[in-house]
């Protein structure tokens, strides 16, 4: 019986995404290091430094900074970050979220964010749907990050809500091994191997649908 579903946050509620492309192509060029879209990808479900050091990686600069210029890169790019993302509102909510959430909302099922967004409480005030949820996981409170497990095991138990009786909604392949991992049920979003369901886009995450495939 499904009690609680955690969800990711970037490119499951929102997109905010483009704000984080746009923030480390930024620091990219301030570094001397280029990268396009594709290369981007490798950036989503991860958590800030891991990020960093991949992009380092790519321009053969791992070695190249301390670990406080390292910690002072990543202020950089969240603070422009941050100042890129001032004017999300309700209406940055991706198709068929608050369908889903008032549907969870109804059946008493609790609710989670399991992101590796440490800005996650801010982006949820301002997309005014932060009432909804019942526990927002700290990144920083966990041991690893996606694609290990911990995140979703942190939700689990804040919650108080067994993994077998919950669900977890990611968007990208790290997200899907970390729910996978837990021994969560897994729903994807978009195109993902391995996730229990999938569906190609928010607007197609139906209560009812959701329900019947953790049932079956």
């Amino acid at each position: 019986m499904l009690k609680a579903i955690a969800f990711d946050l970037d490119g499951v509620l929102t997109d905010t995404a483009e704000y984080h492309y746009l923030a480390w192509k930024e620091l990219g060029k301030k570094i001397g290091i280029d990268f396009d879209r594709e290369f981007n990808e490798k950036l989503k479900g991860i958590s800030r430094g891991e990020s960093l050091e991949l992009i380092l990686a790519l321009g053969d600069q791992q070695k190249a900074y301390t670990p406080e210029e390292k910690t002072e890169m990543m202020v950089w790019k969240n603070d422009l970050y941050i100042e890129l993302i001032q004017n999300i509102t309700k209406k940055d909510i991706l198709p068929g979220i608050l369908p889903l959430l008032e549907a969870l909302k109804e059946n008493n099922i609790k609710m989670a964010i399991a992101s590796a967004s440490k800005n996650a409480p801010m982006i949820l005030e301002k997309l005014g749907i932060i009432s909804y949820f019942d526990t927002i996981v700290d990144p920083s409170s966990i041991a690893n990050g996606k694609p290990f497990p911990d995140i979703f095991i942190a939700a689990s138990e804040q919650l108080n809500i067994p993994v077998s009786q919950m669900i977890g909604i990611e968007d990208s392949q790290a997200g899907i091994t970390s729910i996978n991992d837990s021994q969560m049920f897994s729903v994807g979003v978009g195109v993902l191997e391995q996730a229990d369901y999938l569906v190609p886009s928010t607007a197609e995450l139906n209560f009812d649908s959701i329900i019947a495939q953790f049932n079956n």
